[in-house]
């Protein structure tokens, strides 16, 4: 007999592409090929991203795609938590779980394409099948989320917050790093959070005590040898610990700390924590301890009733702090958010013009912090070669969707070499280098 062959789609954020990790490696552990076409594959697995009306169209649209080039599909992931999105537009597909149910994903599997009899387990390798590139890796720590942000939907999509054990961290970390991975980013929907749900719990690291805690998972990655970098990051009191291992070289000088506004006002209706002062004070703070951190943001324009006065009150706090990269996104008004029921909506076209002057203003900001790199030497991870030279990533850029290093005359380098460089050139988003 033939060897069942599944066919994957994988949409969404980092955190749904690990869902996706495990969905593979599991599929490939009972024995099932993975095909890299439609045509091929004996059923397909589009795991769909809800969060805003424009993932859930992609989504739709990824579904209605594989039912036409394919014809047996089963549908899972944060869309699939809203089922009757899916079975309304898509009443052929074979069945629809929500997010993070790899078991539930593997029963519909079985059920409509019986696994392989007597798989061999060394099918796959320890670290699983990823769909990142071989040198870095998404280590996702932790399940949902407790925050009830009025803008977003992803703890009814995901659940509340589920904290992932140190050991059973600290494990899979060990097995990407033994497979060649150079760079592990720490995912999750609040990394700041971690353990709080289990009351920071102490579990075991290699048989030593080690507590269900973020500064303290940080510290023990950071003893792997490899670049470790923290995303989503609430900016609460004991986010500080983390700085001094960031200046000692344990983990990146880096930060990704989703700050969303700066009036006091919006972020209240937003149900968010901290105000512009407060961050300001803990931004100055961090820079003190670790003057090489890098500071990622992103920033809603256009809240229900934000007025001229608040949006410019965020450009402020955005020329005060001079953060290093940022993104910026217009309110969009995801069904199910308790935002959309606020009065005063802003024009479409009115936060279409704020992201615009936000972004104009942040690029001002970015060309003038990386034009002072102009002439300092830096420790860079390639990303891939080609005639030209090297495309690399320094400490201070997370994969697509940060800054680049380009390096000509690197052809020598291969993906996931490390090398060192000096700054020759910038602009307003990357770095140009040669090898010091």
């Amino acid at each position: 007999m033939s060897t069942p062959k599944i066919g994957f789609v994988s949409l969404g954020c980092p955190k749904a592409l690990v869902d996706s990790e495990h969905i593979l490696s599991r599929l490939k552990a009972e024995g099932y090929a993975i095909s890299p076409d439609y045509h091929n594959a004996d059923m397909i697995v589009v795991n769909t991203c809800g969060f805003i009306d424009s993932a859930v169209e992609e989504s739709l649209d990824a579904i209605g795609e594989a039912l036409q080039e394919n014809g047996r599909v089963i549908v899972t992931g944060c869309l699939g938590a809203r089922g009757e999105i899916v079975k309304e537009q898509h009443p052929g597909v074979l069945a629809v779980t929500g997010p993070h149910a790899l078991e539930e994903v593997m029963q519909a599997v079985h059920a409509h394409l019986p696994k392989p009899h007597d798989p061999f387990l060394d099918l796959v390798p320890p670290q699983g099948i990823r769909l990142t590139p071989r040198h870095y890796a998404y280590l996702k720590i932790s399940e949902g989320c407790n925050h009830r942000c009025t803008f977003c939907i992803i703890p009814n999509l995901r659940g509340d917050l589920a904290s992932r054990p140190i050991g059973e961290v600290m494990k899979e970390a060990e097995a990407l790093v033994s497979s060649g991975v150079k760079e592990l980013l720490v995912i999750s929907q609040d990394t700041s959070a971690y353990g709080v749900d289990i009351k920071y719990r102490t579990g075991f690291v290699n048989g030593r005590p080690v507590r269900t805690r973020m500064t303290e998972l940080a510290n023990e990655l950071g003893n792997l040898g490899v670049w470790v970098r923290l995303h989503y990051v609430y900016p609460y009191p004991h986010v500080d610990e983390v700085i001094p291992l960031m200046a000692e070289g344990k983990i990146l000088p880096y930060l990704d700390v989703p700050l969303q506004h700066a009036s006091p006002r919006i972020l209240k209706l937003m149900k968010r924590p901290g105000n512009s002062e407060s961050n300001l004070e803990r931004i100055r703070a961090w820079r003190n301890i670790c003057p090489d951190i890098a500071i990622r943001s992103t920033f809603i324009a256009g809240f229900p009733g934000e007025t001229e006065f608040e949006f410019e009150s965020l450009l402020e706090f955005l020329e005060e702090a001079e953060l290093d990269r940022v993104g910026c996104f217009p309110y969009s008004a995801v069904e199910g958010a308790a935002a959309n029921a606020l009065p005063d909506p802003v024009p479409e076209e009115v936060k279409e013009e704020r992201v615009a002057r936000l972004m104009a203003l942040q690029e001002e900001i970015s060309a003038k912090k990386l034009k002072a790199k102009v002439g300092k030497s830096m420790k860079v991870l390639v990303e891939m070669v080609d005639e030209e030279g090297a495309v690399c990533r320094s400490p201070h850029d997370a994969p697509e969707i940060d800054g680049l290093v380009y390096v000509a005359g690197a052809s020598a380098l291969k993906a996931g070499d490390f090398a060192q460089v000096r700054i020759i050139d910038s602009d307003e988003h990357d770095l140009w280098g040669e090898l010091a």
